[in-house]
């Protein structure tokens, strides 16, 4: 998912969707403003609302819970609103950013110093916009956004008017295709499903009646190893192309997802903290996880547990030695 804008994200829906518990298929934990206050012992984890950040949230919380003997609380929070509670105290890791507050990563990281880099997350993000193979099958040039146009009345829906509609997932999600639209001349309009959950239902119902949409999607993302998605070739991203977001007009980046930590919790819990920093897995095993909680309805916790047992070989390595 990708950088991701600090708009109003709609977790109830998400978990209503899923019908999971503590934190949403989408990634959306209950709130705890509470700090762990650098204790030894606990640990509060940052959790945005998607299902990936959910699941490196519960595998990270089981291994701490059962490994190291750490009490792990889970907070719901955009990543730009999680570097303010990581610089204050009130959350002390976030396990997948996006990169989507620059500023707050200069603001903390470099110059306060009070959030300190924990590494890779060992997952690579992009984002872009995507098409059904059967509909890019009967249109070959229409993976092209040049002849996107040709093609907008197909798109249309009662929400997007006289456009053509991309759909998109939760408005709390970085998204330039406002810009996009704009500024590459495209007769679209953007039409928030205002979830991953209600997106992925969208696209689930979309796919299985064979209608032509498109949409704001990403990897990793479990669902794309249920249903065939063409990418739409957006102009090239080159590094600093979309600094200045209303004037962009380049596709996205690959982002290799990063860990950030309070420096006061990073210090007093150096073992829970060694453990986030060592945590690294693929884009695969992430979707795995994701797989269980979402598609297969288990808990967050019971995936976990799951995970776990059938890969000792790959957590045991995260562990501090």
């Amino acid at each position: 998912m990708m950088k991701r804008k600090n708009l109003l994200r709609t977790a109830t829906a998400v978990a209503v969707a899923l019908g999971v518990t503590g934190v949403s298929a989408c990634g959306a934990a209950k709130t705890d403003n509470k700090s762990s206050g650098g204790s030894s012992d606990s640990v509060t984890i940052a959790v945005p609302s998607w299902v990936g950040a959910e699941a490196n949230a519960a595998v990270a919380k089981y291994i701490l819970e059962n490994e190291l003997d750490t009490k792990v609380k889970l907070t719901q929070l955009d990543e730009s609103v999680a570097f303010d509670a990581l610089n204050s105290g009130k959350a002390d890791a976030i396990l997948e950013d996006w990169g989507g507050a620059p500023k707050k990563v200069k603001l903390y990281v470099d110059d306060k110093k009070s959030v300190v880099k924990a590494g890779g997350l060992g997952v690579t993000g992009h984002i872009g916009w995507f098409i059904p193979k059967y509909l890019a099958e009967k249109h070959p040039d229409i993976t092209d956004y040049k002849n996107l146009n040709k093609y907008a009345d197909e798109f249309k829906t009662a929400e997007s008017g006289d456009k053509g509609q991309l759909l998109e997932g939760s408005p709390s999600y970085t998204t330039n295709d406002d810009a996009l639209i704009k500024n590459l001349g495209l007769n679209l309009k953007t039409v928030y499903a205002g979830s991953e959950a209600a997106q992925i239902t969208q696209i689930k119902e979309d796919y299985k009646a064979k209608k032509p949409f498109i949409s704001y999607w990403w990897t990793p993302q479990w669902l794309n190893s249920q249903i065939d998605l063409v990418e739409v070739k957006l102009p090239e991203y080159k590094d600093g192309c979309d600094a200045d977001t209303a004037k962009v007009k380049c596709g996205y980046a690959k982002t290799p997802l990063q860990k950030y930590l309070g420096a006061d919790f990073a210090k007093n819990n150096e073992k829970a903290a060694a453990f986030l920093k060592n945590f690294s897995w693929t884009n695969e095993q992430q979707n795995e996880v994701a797989a269980m909680i979402a598609d297969k309805k288990m808990s967050s916790d019971k995936a976990a547990e799951k995970w776990v047992k059938a890969n000792p070989d790959v957590w045991k390595a995260w562990l501090p030695k």
